[in-house]
């Protein structure tokens, strides 16, 4: 795996590149909703580094989707407690005989990625599915992988919108509920939108790590950077505010972004959160201001420093 500082050279190089070749004006109006929001983190979330579908695929995804494919089996008998032995049992009579430590590998790496989670009974050991499948699904759905990123860029698409915008959903929003201090309220509003858009990158860039077709230590940077810039813009925030509407926007299955009359109760509801939790949100403000203020001058001194030891080496030398 390339080393923490390599991997952030390589995403700085490519955010370089990155930015020259953004073309597409909606991918333009994302940027320019980030920089404006977290600019210490401009282009980086367009970043897209994945490996070429000609080189060679993991097998270890394949052994992975096929022990899925024996949990919904379970989970359509209604086997609840799954066992390693039962998972190797199971395999061998559909697939290849593969050894139990290799069950166990998968089993553990499935539980790591938070898709299931463990039980224990003594020495042993239940797995189960983190989530239910869905119900009445056609079988076509689970025969294909596919890629999340236009579903999630498509997301920041529509907040990006909505962040350019917000002077008409909140006089929309005055309008419905009185008069109100309709500049604090915008701020706020932006506010609350910028957080989802970087949720919605943080999320994809978690997903992206488990794609076959990943170079996964850039993501894994790439997430540990949107990261940072989330906690410092939300770490004082009620949880309220945290879990009802930035989180709850920033994942893909929660609405139809067509639908007018949902993305209306989106913008009100949002509004309202702007409203509300108004004093919070602006005590958060301050601090990431001071947070940023901070990391700068870290950044400038750091700067300094380097500057001066090249000057004394350059001394040295005679040059």
């Amino acid at each position: 795996m390339t080393e923490g500082p390599e991997t952030e050279k390589v995403l700085i190089d490519s955010v370089n590149l990155k930015a020259s070749e953004i073309t597409d004006s909606k991918f333009k109006l994302i940027d320019r909703v980030i920089q404006d929001f977290a600019p210490e983190i401009a282009y980086l979330c367009q970043i897209r580094e994945d490996e070429s579908e000609e080189q060679q695929i993991k097998t270890g995804r394949l052994h992975e989707n096929r022990i899925l494919g024996l949990f919904l089996k379970f989970y359509l008998e209604g086997k609840k407690k799954i066992t390693t032995g039962v998972v190797e049992e199971e395999y061998r009579r559909y697939f290849r005989d593969i050894a139990r430590s290799t069950t166990s590998t998968y089993l553990n790496m499935l539980k790591k990625e938070s898709i299931l989670y463990i039980e224990r009974d003594g020495r042993t050991v239940y797995y189960f599915l983190h989530e239910d499948p869905p119900i009445g699904i056609k079988p076509f759905w689970f025969t294909r992988i596919f890629c999340i990123v236009p579903i999630y860029f498509n997301r920041a698409m529509i907040f990006s919108n909505l962040y350019i915008n917000s002077d008409k959903y909140i006089q929309d929003y005055i309008n419905q509920y009185g008069e109100k201090d309709k500049k604090s309220l915008i701020k706020n509003f932006k506010f609350i939108i910028g957080l989802i858009l970087l949720n919605i990158f943080k999320n994809r860039s978690s997903k992206c790590m488990l794609c076959q077709f990943s170079k996964r230590e850039i993501y894994e940077k790439l997430e540990e950077i949107i990261s940072i810039a989330i906690k410092d813009r939300c770490d004082v925030l009620p949880e309220d505010l945290v879990n009802n509407v930035i989180n709850k926007y920033s994942e893909i299955s929660m609405f139809n972004e067509t639908d007018n009359d949902i993305m209306e109760e989106i913008t009100t509801h949002m509004s309202r959160y702007a409203d509300i939790y108004k004093r919070d949100i602006e005590f958060q403000v301050m601090l990431s201001v001071r947070r940023q203020d901070l990391r700068l001058k870290q950044k400038r001194a750091l700067e300094g420093d380097m500057l001066s030891v090249l000057i004394e080496e350059k001394i040295e030398r005679g040059v």
